[in-house]
C-alpha cells in the first residue's frame, strides 16, 4: 500500500503533549498504526509522555533531535533512529537552528 505524504494535508498542533511551539505533521492512521511525517521548528518540542499501549520509531530526516528518554538525554542525527518501547517515557526537542524533520511510526499493541 502506497502512502503519498504529498497528498496528505498538513496539521499544525500547538503545544503537542505539553510541548513548546508547533508540531507540524502529515499523518496516515488506521486501527493498527499511525505513520507520520513531522516537523519541529527551532525551539519547538513535543512534551514528555509515556507510550502506555504502543511503541514509537522515529527516523530523523534532517536537523538534530534532542530526546530525553527515561531521564537521559540523547542526540539523534539524520539517518539515525530513536526507538521508544511500550511503557517507556520520552520527549523530543529541537534545540538546533534548522527545522527538525522526522518520520514516525506508532504501532498499536492489542
Amino acid at each position: 500500500m502506497k502512502i503519498d505524504f504529498n497528498k496528505i494535508e498538513k496539521t499544525i498542533v500547538p503545544n503537542f503533549k505539553g510541548g513548546e511551539g508547533r508540531y507540524i505533521m502529515k499523518q496516515f492512521a488506521d486501527d493498527k498504526v499511525k505513520i507520520m511525517l513531522g516537523k519541529l521548528e527551532p525551539g519547538c518540542s513535543i512534551g514528555l509522555h509515556t507510550h502506555e499501549m504502543n511503541c514509537e520509531i522515529m527516523y530523523i530526516l534532517s536537523g538534530q533531535a534532542s530526546y530525553v528518554y527515561e531521564g537521559q538525554e540523547e542526540i539523534v542525527n539524520p539517518g539515525e533512529v530513536h526507538y521508544n518501547p511500550m511503557d517507556k517515557q520520552h520527549t523530543l526537542l529541537n534545540r538546533g537552528s534548522e527545522d527538525l524533520v522526522f518520520f514516525a511510526v506508532v504501532a498499536e499493541h492489542h
